[in-house]
């Protein structure tokens, strides 16, 4: 997730950290914290470049790109 994260066009510059908080082999779940910095609000940057999706779609679209 670091490298993802820190050579993502988009996030890279406000990336700071991943880590992993829970993992299951069980179920193959994981669950990791993203910590960011983010400039001063400016209009529609938490609304946009913040967005759980958008976050989300970054790394789906790392996956995709290795396929």
């Amino acid at each position: 997730l670091t490298d993802v994260y820190s050579s993502s066009p988009a996030l890279g510059r406000y990336f700071r950290s991943a880590q992993v908080v829970y993992f299951s082999n069980e179920s193959s779940t994981v669950f990791y914290q993203l910590e960011f910095s983010v400039p001063p609000s400016t209009e529609g940057f938490m609304e946009n470049t913040m967005n759980p999706d958008f976050i989300r779609n970054v790394l789906r679209q790392n996956i995709y790109d290795e396929d």
